[in-house]
């Protein structure tokens, strides 16, 4: 799809990767909803900040009303509550689940009939080399992000007909936020990979792979189970 002039609804575009999405889509001439749970959190120059919270059904219905101009969905918002699925505690583990999966599922349908109306887009899913890559640690994540993989591929085949593409975006450890804990050189930049997934909707490709961890992981899932 073109980006100029597209209207671009980004969810958790307050920080982080989200942040980065909107900036480059205002500089590419989108108009831009950035979507937060506290719109007042949203500094960019340019953008119009959106209130929503993608795990309330209401929240999401009265976003869509508002940002009905609406071509492109980037499904950003996440989180990580390192919880284990055995012993975790099972609120956080629901959490993973509606933010990962249910939450995204959620704006896509709420905003997928706005997009094939105002002549079809796309729509982006931040997913993560944990959607293939299960560490027990993470297991709560891990397991929202492949929920959230498996709804990509589900939705591209309902929505390609509609004139809407879907593009997954499957990333390791980026310089965030949520990943501060972790050490700078095993960390991807933020601004690197909304680039690449901007060309990546542009073109109309599927997938985006955007670090070397990913692309390996990616490559080893027909090997054969470990354990």
């Amino acid at each position: 799809m073109e980006i100029k002039n597209s209207v671009a609804v980004v969810t958790g575009g307050n920080r982080g990767l989200g942040r980065h999405f909107v900036t480059q889509l205002i500089e590419r001439g989108a108009k831009v909803y950035a979507a937060a749970r506290v719109p007042e959190s949203v500094d960019v120059p340019g953008a119009v900040p959106l209130r929503l919270d993608i795990t309330d059904p209401e929240s999401v219905a009265a976003a869509a009303r508002v940002a009905a101009d609406a071509t492109l969905l980037v499904n950003n918002a996440g989180i990580s509550t390192h919880t284990p699925l055995l012993g975790g505690d099972f609120d956080r583990i629901r959490l993973e689940m509606e933010t990962h999966y249910f939450g995204p599922l959620t704006v896509t349908r709420a905003f997928a009939p706005i997009i094939e109306a105002n002549g079809g887009g796309a729509v982006v899913n931040v997913l993560s080399v944990l959607s293939w890559l299960h560490v027990p640690d993470h297991g709560a994540y891990s397991a929202g992000k492949a929920a959230g993989w498996a709804m990509t591929h589900a939705v591209r085949g309902q929505l390609a007909p509609k004139g809407i593409t879907v593009t997954g975006l499957h990333v390791g450890y980026m310089d965030t936020d949520m990943a501060s804990s972790v050490a700078p050189d095993q960390k991807t930049d933020p601004a690197l990979v909304a680039a690449a997934t901007l060309d990546a909707v542009a073109s109309g490709a599927p997938e985006v792979l955007a670090d070397d961890l990913t692309r390996a992981v990616k490559q080893s899932l027909s090997a054969p189970a470990t354990r």
